[in-house]
């Protein structure tokens, strides 16, 4: 057994080989930061980002202080089951032949037969919160001689509302000696949290909060929402055989719909969502792995515990509501030091949060128009079509040009003519300009496409106003990244 940047560390055999065997010859950067300390029994705090190794840096110590007795000595909470069965599999290989024995205990599957598990001795539990209490409350889960405790993605246990749970377990093991805390971001409450069930502990932050990811190329697609089909669907054309793609949706009906839409145009897809029965949440996945489809359609909360390293390219088909999603998200590429793409589909009603999301994690994310059709390619599996809000402002206004000048008119009558000639309510017409050649007006985009047609009929005096549509402008952002 040859030499690893892991043998400083003083693991056991067991650990070693496994690592090595997996050819893993170097830690990472949480790793490296927190492996001593957490090896030693002290408390730990430590930022770490999805892809980063964190699984393994919890995992190494708690295998090496953990004994094949099977009495349950050890607890890892994870907020999602994806997550729970991918820390658990990771478990698994690291022990090597140690002979632990680790179980899962989540939601979705068979009772009886997790208690069944339980009741047989299980020296390890990798466990979401709401089934940990049950199993315990039912009497087949004894967390009174838990001895570490470690909380995984602790941000996300605070989104999904957990911390109640949290503490309910933590005060069901008062024989806990080491706590180990792990999570993307400290947001106050995470911080709070960490000073009430950690000891002094040694606290690592890797990355900050200016998050670098290098190898990923990221980007976004400018589109309405009645064309995202069509840019995702050219994102798709773009990819080979071998490509993995997750495209994310904000909800789970989303993520049925696009599915069945995606199948309409002959491109295969399966959805992954928290209604999805766990069995089939596993099959799904496992045929993702082995690339039987390539295309995986997933929610945040189900796609958290997705940890596959040969997805090729991530897209955003709903940009996130909480800006830190967005790195969890696009951190699903890019894995193990290869290359990704990164590509979110924004509407109007999204650039607010893109520069949100740009400016909080200090990314730069450049516009850039779909891919175009591949070689040998007629013409889009998916129509695009007319759309108003790609050429609206982000407050939903379009510009439209009539040849009045300001000789002929002023503001108050051009006001008063859009509202009787064209029937525009008062909410709809914005801001009036008028010049020495032509009058450009906003409007409401729900009105644009009818104004502009009861336009082409009508008249000022007796020569017609010959409407115009005008191309939106591109955004620009003040140095506040607010929106000018």
């Amino acid at each position: 057994m040859g030499k690893s940047g892991f043998h400083r560390f003083k693991l056991s055999k067991h650990v070693l080989e496994a690592l090595d065997a997996k050819g893993w010859t170097k830690p990472t950067e949480i790793q490296r930061d927190t492996l001593q300390a957490a090896l030693y029994g002290r408390d730990l705090v430590g930022q770490a980002q999805t892809g980063s190794g964190k699984t393994a840096a919890f995992g190494i110590p708690i295998i090496e202080a953990t004994s094949a007795t099977k009495q349950t000595q050890s607890l890892i909470l994870c907020p999602t089951r994806e997550l729970a069965v991918q820390v658990a599999n990771e478990m698994e290989w690291l022990q090597g032949d140690k002979g632990l024995t680790i179980e899962t205990v989540y939601g979705g599957t068979d009772l009886e037969r997790q208690a069944k598990k339980l009741n047989a001795g299980v020296d390890i539990i990798v466990g979401t919160p709401g089934r940990v209490i049950d199993m315990t409350k039912r009497g087949h889960l004894e967390l009174s001689k838990i001895e570490i405790f470690c909380l995984d993605e602790a941000d996300r246990m605070l989104d999904m509302g957990f911390f109640p749970d949290v503490t309910w377990i933590i005060s069901q093991a008062p024989s806990r000696k080491q706590t180990l805390l792990f999570s993307a971001t400290f947001p106050q409450e995470v911080l709070d949290a960490s000073e009430e069930l950690l000891k002094d502990p040694e606290q690592v932050f890797t990355g900050g909060t200016e998050i670098e990811v290098p190898e990923i190329d990221q980007k976004y697609i400018r589109v309405g929402r009645g064309n995202k089909l069509w840019a995702l669907g050219r994102i798709l054309l773009t990819m080979s055989d071998s490509d993995q793609v997750l495209v994310f949706t904000n909800t789970k009906r989303m993520a049925d719909l696009l599915v069945e839409r995606l199948s309409k145009h002959r491109f295969e897809s399966k959805a992954l969502h928290g209604e999805i029965p766990q069995k089939k949440r596993e099959r799904i996945l496992h045929d993702f792995r082995e690339n039987q489809f390539n295309t995986l359609i997933a929610t945040d909360v189900a796609a958290r515990g997705i940890d596959i390293d040969t997805i090729t390219h991530v897209v955003n088909y709903d940009l996130p509501v909480e800006t830190e999603s967005y790195v969890h998200r696009i951190g699903r590429t890019g894995r193990m030091g290869r290359s990704g793409v990164a590509w979110s589909l924004v509407s109007n009603d999204d650039l607010v949060q893109l520069d949100r999301i740009s400016s909080t994690w200090n990314l730069t994310i450049p516009e850039e128009e779909a891919p175009d059709l591949p070689d040998g390619t007629n013409r889009d599996p998916v129509r695009r079509r007319e759309d108003w809000d790609e050429i609206s402002d982000p407050f939903g206004m379009v510009k439209i040009r009539i040849s009045v000048s300001d000789r002929e008119a002023s503001k108050r009558e051009m006001a008063d003519w859009l509202r009787q000639e064209a029937r525009i309510p008062d909410l709809a017409i914005g801001e009036i300009e008028i010049t020495d050649a032509h009058t450009t007006f906003e409007i409401h985009v729900e009105k644009a496409g009818r104004t502009l047609e009861i336009l082409k009929k009508r008249k000022w005096g007796k020569s017609d106003v010959e409407p115009l549509l005008i191309e939106r402008e591109p955004v620009e952002f003040n140095r506040n990244h607010a929106l000018v």
